[in-house]
């Protein structure tokens, strides 16, 4: 009796503890309840001394900026607490120079993808008093180097708020909504340059140089909001489509002592595009980039404000586009950069006196980020895939190009966060199947200390029966060797044929397959290996991490070398014996569903379906910057632009079409689904179409992703 007892209750603890690690997935868990959240370290700021640094924390219903120790990792104070600020609940905070005074910013809405406005607030830390800034949200708030001012832009125009005097200084006063801006930057900078920030402080608080921005010509796109008023309203701003009329844009300096403003001379170029202002290390002298149309020839530009003296510096050129980033640190005698000149990204150093160019780090590899440069050790800090192009790391080099250290540990993906002073960094690593493990390191790479775990997580995976992401390569028929991921059911059975569900995004530069935790994604794609389901992502050839040649091979004719890579790969599953090849659907978003749809319009014998969510359907309704940069104008290349265009290949369709759009969508418009419509009409084809009314290109808010998932899962279920 007794031993039956013993092997009875061996018996039940096994099976409750194959239940505790066989539970299923369940959308609702996966895209409301936020079960499956990582770990993350909000708010990091370093402090000036290298040493310490701050970051926000949330205690019931109250935010904290607190400070900790980089050597300790103990909590040194709490520096502010929204208890002593009348209990307001900031989302966001900046220090100025001198550590002494924070600028708050509360109640923050989304204007586009990157801006926002906010009412904002700056709090002093010696006598412990607030002041709000202007009785009304405002955008890009920023300290003056000194501390004494405080400079924003409302109504398209730029103010400086007097912290001492209390006054407010109007720098410009005609901006104008769909006419002028002053200080930001419109729609397609802010979407395609990732520049929100259209001024720039000098270092002596002297100066602050900005650019003008005149959309007059500019046609304007309206989006009917139709919330639930009794008559829908419309928003109207100003967008570029490709081969139209982009803003004027012109750079000024309003001087804070004078309280006048200059017009810089840009006579020594008539360049398009100003994708980026800096002041270099002197505050007499301002950099600017100015970039052609067709982004294929950069200028960098000096300009001292105060004599109008203007020197272009440093060209490049290239025989398709140039990406613009912000890999630039300025030194005494020029500065440190990074160029694709050479077939990979790397970086250089350039000299202002012998016009020099020399190249610091070298091979078939990317440099994938620019962390900083310390001029005491003549150390420069980056990320590269160097060990695999689906995989990054931090290293450091000297500038002399010798003794590159990998400071990283870990494989996967390695983000750092360096401290002011370059003495440490907080490394954020995931791997493929791996949340995010976040470390504090020095600036060797030792380890100090674990800051973030996915402790929690990593338990509340462990009690579901999860597949592995693995890793694969193969050759097509144009002797391309592209790489690819795919998860296939835990109980996975070889003798067995498993329908697949392709994920594609395919746009230039863009890495899907990366040895990195795939957030909530990577558990639906488990969900969907728990219903039988292969899924699979192939990164084809015009996407990133393999060098200037891979990436801008689709120059000019965005879609054709993609698509044919992405049917390779659907070829290339069906020889698998366990792929049921009659059973191959395709989906994408934005980019990815531009993919998708041609996918099955022009492999229409091949793939079951497909589903595109917010997708450019003809490359004429998208944003000037984008898409010349990598197609030219309308004008120039309509082959490019009609042969690769979903439009036209309805004709083609015979599998299943989902088609889904939010209808305020400010970027992929409406417009591109509206004009598939017809043309699926027109063919007499028959989809499926479901429209979010009032959700922009994330289609997200409430239920509205839980939703969207549900209705796409419930469609890949029933077709394949």
């Amino acid at each position: 009796m007794k031993s039956y007892t013993y092997y009875l209750f061996i018996f039940l603890f096994s099976l409750l503890s194959n239940s505790q690690i066989n539970k299923e997935l369940n959308l609702e868990d996966i895209y409301l309840n936020r079960t499956f959240n990582q770990d993350w370290v909000w708010g990091l700021n370093s402090m000036n001394n290298g040493k310490e640094y701050s970051i926000i924390e949330y205690q019931n219903n109250l935010v904290n900026i607190d400070l900790y120790s980089y050597k300790t990792g103990k909590r040194i104070k709490t520096i502010l607490s929204s208890t002593e600020i009348d209990s307001i609940i900031f989302d966001d905070y900046k220090f100025n120079s001198s550590e002494d005074k924070i600028l708050l910013k509360v109640k923050s809405e989304p204007i586009y993808r990157y801006s926002e406005k906010s009412f904002v607030y700056a709090y002093d830390l010696n006598n412990k008093k607030l002041v709000k800034v202007f009785d009304k949200k405002i955008s890009l708030p920023e300290f003056s180097p000194n501390g004494k001012m405080i400079s924003y832009v409302y109504n398209n125009n730029i103010y400086i708020y007097d912290l001492i005097t209390k006054k407010t200084i109007a720098c410009t006063n005609d901006g104008m909504k769909n006419k002028i801006i002053y200080g930001a930057t419109d729609w397609v900078y802010e979407e395609e340059f990732a520049l929100v920030k259209g001024y720039e402080w000098s270092s002596n608080s002297k100066y602050i140089a900005f650019l003008r921005f005149d959309e007059s010509d500019v046609k304007e796109f309206s989006m009917d909001i139709f919330k639930q008023d009794l008559y829908p309203s419309q928003e109207k701003f100003k967008y570029p489509k490709a081969g139209e009329k982009n803003s004027k844009v012109s750079i000024f300096v309003f001087d804070t002592n004078s309280e006048t403003t200059k017009k810089i001379n840009e006579g020594l170029n008539k360049f398009e595009y100003t994708p980026r202002i800096y002041w270099t290390k002197n505050s007499e002298k301002l950099c600017f980039f100015k970039l052609n149309r067709h982004q294929n020839h950069l200028k960098l530009i000096l300009t001292n404000p105060k004599t109008g003296k203007t020197e272009i510096v440093y060209e490049e050129k290239d025989q398709a586009y140039i990406d613009i980033h912000d890999n630039i640190t300025f030194l005494d005698d020029g500065f440190i950069w990074t160029s694709e000149k050479d077939g990979f990204n790397h970086i250089y150093q350039f000299y202002y006196n012998t016009k020099e160019m020399k190249q610091i780090t070298k091979g078939d590899f990317e440099i994938t980020n620019f962390y900083g440069y310390n001029d005491k050790k003549n150390l420069i800090y980056f990320q590269s895939n160097e060990k695999s192009p689906i995989q990054k790391h931090i290293y450091s080099i000297k500038i002399n190009g010798d003794k590159k250290t990998i400071l990283s540990k870990k494989d996967g993906i390695n983000n750092a966060v360096f401290s002011k002073k370059l003495e440490y960094f907080i490394n954020t690593n995931s791997s493929a199947n791996t949340p995010n493990y976040i470390t504090l390191n020095d600036k060797r790479g030792k380890l100090i200390r674990v800051l973030k775990d996915s402790k929690k997580l990593n338990s509340i995976l462990s009690e579901y029966n999860l597949s592995n992401k693995e890793f694969f390569s193969f050759e097509t028929n144009y002797n391309v060797k592209l790489n690819g991921w795919m998860i296939k059911p835990k109980d996975f059975d070889p003798n067995k044929k498993y329908p697949v569900l392709m994920y594609v995004y395919g746009g230039p530069g863009n890495q899907q397959v990366l040895d990195r935790w795939g957030g909530n994604n990577y558990m639906w794609y488990q969900y969907l290996t728990q219903k039988d389901i292969i899924v699979v992502c192939v990164d084809n050839r015009g996407t990133g991490g393999r060098g200037s040649k891979f990436k801008k091979c689709t120059y000019r004719e965005l879609g054709k070398l993609e698509t044919e890579d992405q049917i390779a790969a659907n070829k290339y599953l069906s020889t698998l014996n366990y792929v049921d090849k009659n059973k191959i659907g395709i989906w994408g978003w934005s980019y990815g569903g531009y993919m998708s749809s041609l996918c099955l319009f022009k492999g229409h014998d091949i793939f079951k379906f497909a589903i595109a969510v917010a997708p450019v359907t003809n490359w004429r309704f998208y944003d000037s910057i984008y898409t010349e940069r990598y197609m030219r104008t309308p004008q120039e290349n309509p082959e490019g632009y009609d042969l690769n265009s979903p439009i036209n290949f309805v004709n083609k369709l015979k599998g299943n079409y989902l088609l889904v759009h939010g209808s305020a969508d400010d970027n992929v418009h409406y417009q591109n689904t509206m004009e598939m419509i017809s043309a699926l009409v027109n063919e007499n084809k028959q989809f499926d179409l479901f429209i979010y009314p009032d959700k922009n290109h994330g289609i997200y808010g409430g239920n509205t992703r839980l939703h969207l998932m549900t209705k796409i899962t419930d469609f890949i279920i029933k077709n394949l």
